[in-house]
């Protein structure tokens, strides 16, 4: 990671140099481009006003080593050229400087000579006789005028770039040092000294890391809780069957000892097949089906059920409301309801009452369970859907269950992106509510 960082820092300074170099290159030859025409045009202007080039039959003879003049009639032919003799040039009437000069009286240009083959700058001047005085003079190549000055500019682009390079070390180990540190010691996210723009990047791993933390804390607690709840019924039967196996029982005894291995069969059975749904309900590549689903049928179907539970307890079970549809799977939203009625029964008290309403509120569906049982504290009404978590723990062992009722009924809850409503009181009753999102009948059709 350090070595790409490096590198893409050092390409970037590259890039910047290079063309920092390409512009002050070019900034500096069009400086020395517009110094060279206003010097020639100067030389020009002087040159014409000298009276030097006054009459044409005049002998001419200049010798300067830098410009080089050309006088040309007005129509076209060179009279003379301190370079090359006049005879052998072609006509210059369609040379722009010379065109620009004879319609404005001065002209310039900048090309590659054909007589010379250089390039060269062109300035025209029209005298008064007619005839157009030209100098020119010869152009160096942009490399050529940094020709000298390449040397100190390569060394110092050498410089440069070595001190670009320390400080790219240095700032890729300063860019990288959080996370290396992070990537050590996870946990000290809180001591890592780091920069703004970092902090949201430790801050979702340190969720993250929680995250797992907390998930392998739950697991290792479940794994507890699952060995303590299994290891108490299996003990029970193995010791029941022991006594009847040593010969001990008889009679009524062994009638007593066949109902406790065959109570604690069934709920050693219940609390393996609550952990095996809970498990699938973990599992989230598991698809779930939805269908339209009327939650007031399927809570009759299950008040029907329940009706022999409640009154073997002398519970009065209850149902009121109204046909509400919700996008649902059914069988989950049995189970939703059959576990919080079981709960309302088996937490109740003499002669009491259970009373499920299912109506629409607004465009969600409330699914409502009342109870006028036992209550629950303030500070045990958020725990209650933990795993394996018993308000009254002799009680609910006594009445066969198995702590997980609930855990299953907020999976299937969340699984469906609903909610749920607790309302308590010690001694008063329960009411656990189901929020679901309501299907109107046109979005049904």
């Amino acid at each position: 990671m350090k070595r790409k960082i490096n590198i893409q820092l050092l390409a970037l300074v590259a890039l910047a140099m290079s063309a920092t170099l390409i512009m002050v290159v070019g900034v500096f030859y069009r400086l020395f481009q517009d110094e060279v025409v206003q010097d020639l045009a100067a030389y020009t202007q002087l040159l014409g006003n000298s009276g030097v080039f006054g009459q044409e039959e005049q002998k001419l003879k200049i010798t300067e080593s830098d410009i080089r003049v050309t006088l040309i009639k007005s129509d076209g032919t060179v009279y003379y050229d301190s370079s090359v003799n006049p005879e052998k040039m072609e006509n210059h009437s369609d040379r722009p400087e010379f065109i620009e000069a004879v319609q404005t009286g001065k002209g310039d240009d900048v090309r590659c000579s054909k007589t010379l083959d250089k390039n060269t700058f062109y300035c025209a001047l029209q005298l008064e006789n007619g005839m157009v005085l030209r100098t020119a003079k010869d152009s160096k190549s942009i490399l050529s005028v940094f020709e000298s000055t390449f040397p100190l500019i390569g060394i110092f682009i050498v410089i440069v770039f070595g001190i670009c390079m320390i400080l790219a070390h240095f700032m890729t180990k300063s860019l990288v040092a959080p996370i290396e540190q992070l990537a050590k010691d996870v946990e000290e996210c809180d001591s890592i000294s780091t920069y703004k723009e970092l902090v949201p990047f430790i801050n979702t791993i340190q969720k993250q890391h929680d995250d797992i933390i907390q998930g392998a804390q739950m697991r290792q607690e479940f794994t507890a809780n699952v060995s303590h709840e299994l290891k108490t019924p299996l003990t029970a039967i193995s010791g029941y069957a022991e006594l009847i196996e040593s010969g001990m029982a008889s009679g009524e005894d062994m009638r007593h000892f066949a109902s406790e291995i065959h109570q604690n069969s069934n709920r050693l059975l219940t609390l393996i097949n609550d952990i095996i749904q809970l498990s699938e309900l973990d599992c989230t590549e598991v698809e779930i089906s939805f269908e339209m689903v009327d939650l007031y049928q399927v809570a009759r179907r299950c008040i029907e059920m329940l009706q022999i539970t409640a009154a073997q307890n002398n519970i009065k079970l209850t149902l009121e409301g109204t046909p509400c549809i919700i996008s649902a799977n059914k069988a989950m939203m049995e189970e939703v309801i059959v576990n919080l009625c079981d709960n309302a029964i088996r937490y109740n008290n003499k002669n009491g009452e259970v009373k499920v309403t299912i109506r629409p509120v607004n465009d969600k569906v409330v699914l409502s369970i009342r109870d006028t049982g036992i209550g629950i504290s303030k500070e045990n009404q958020q725990r209650i859907f933990e795993r394996f978590y018993r308000v009254d723990k002799s009680r609910s062992k006594s009445t066969g269950g198995t702590g997980l009722g609930l855990a299953i009924v907020k999976h299937i809850i969340g699984k469906h992106h609903a909610s749920l409503e607790v309302e308590s009181e010690l001694g008063k009753g329960t009411e656990i509510k189901a929020i679901f999102n309501r299907i109107e009948k046109s979005e049904e059709a």
